[in-house]
């Protein structure tokens, strides 16, 4: 991807990188779930991105929390323990002989049908568990000049419709999200909450910089994003006034700065929201703060030692 949060240069290593699917580590090419998988025929299922750093996963414990979390809401048994997933995990990273660098997406759905269906009493034997790691970096010149962002119609909706806790499968809302966006030739959809009230971007959480303070939104309607509760720390040990509460476009457009947080890039600057310029219009000095605060964090926490189990 050449543009967006997601922004990265074309590693051929990938080509050739090896995947955890049930137990068995594979080759790319021989990855492969059944057409009869609930991931593919409904969306069923659950998912986390994670980062290897210096041979250490970044911030596991709560990304493990987050996926059980989501497991267990919609009554998924993943089948493993954590400290087994984390292994497999690792050891899926041992067997590329990968130490940093490197975005794992780590994919569990509710496992095989008997018929496409529903309900999981249509499901036969336990769930399907996929290790993809990658090679890839963020854009260093995406986290310096930011991104452009578009408001969309399609709105973050309220727990009793499809809780956005779920970092689940069932990602459609989003992606539509995203194709409005990019058809109005910004970066990434800005979605609001059934208020009408800034809630988060379709892949990433949204921050904005007034007088000094940050804004994000309440956390209602977002997923309890693991960079952004980084980022919300960082920001008050760094002595900022950092506020979780709802707020309109209007304060937006006029905003002195704005950016984004995710598990892939860290802390990205936004430049444009809905053709408004925020600030001047680059990476001010809050962004830059606190992109050097984030880098420093993962570092301390993932410091350089070989991969273990």
């Amino acid at each position: 991807m050449q543009s967006g949060s997601h922004a990265h240069a074309a590693d051929p290593r990938n080509e050739q990188v090896k995947i955890w699917v049930n137990g068995r580590i594979v080759p790319r090419g021989e990855a492969v779930v059944s057409v009869f998988d609930s991931g593919f025929l409904l969306g069923d299922g659950v998912w986390e991105g994670i980062r290897l750093h210096n041979g250490k996963l970044a911030f596991i414990d709560r990304h493990m929390a987050r996926l059980y979390e989501g497991a267990k809401a919609i009554d998924l048994d993943i089948g493993l323990s954590r400290e087994e997933l984390q292994a497999a995990i690792l050891e899926t990273c041992r067997a590329n002989g990968m130490e940093s660098g490197v975005h794992i997406r780590l994919v569990v759905s509710r496992g095989l049908k008997s018929t496409p269906f529903q309900s999981p009493r249509a499901n036969v034997g336990g769930a399907t568990v996929v290790i993809i790691p990658e090679w890839k970096e963020a854009d260093p010149a995406v986290l310096e000049r930011g991104l452009k962002l578009h408001t969309v119609h399609i709105h973050r909706g309220a727990p009793d419709v499809q809780d956005p806790l779920w970092n689940s499968l069932s990602k459609l809302n989003c992606i539509a999200a995203c194709i409005q966006a990019e058809k109005a030739g910004a970066d990434e959809g800005l979605m609001l909450d059934p208020h009408g009230f800034v809630a988060t971007c379709n892949s990433t959480h949204f921050f904005i910089v007034r007088d000094g303070e940050i804004w994000t939104s309440s956390g209602l309607y977002c997923l309890a994003g693991i960079t952004r509760a980084n980022v919300i720390q960082l920001g008050r040990e760094l002595g900022m006034t950092v506020q979780e509460k709802s707020f309109p476009l209007t304060k937006v457009y006029s905003a002195d700065e704005a950016f984004v947080t995710g598990t892939f890039a860290g802390v990205i600057p936004v430049r444009e929201v809905d053709g408004r310029t925020i600030g001047e219009g680059a990476r001010g000095p809050v962004v830059e703060r606190l992109q050097e605060a984030y880098r420093a964090l993962v570092e301390r926490v993932c410091p350089p030692e070989t991969l273990s189990a």
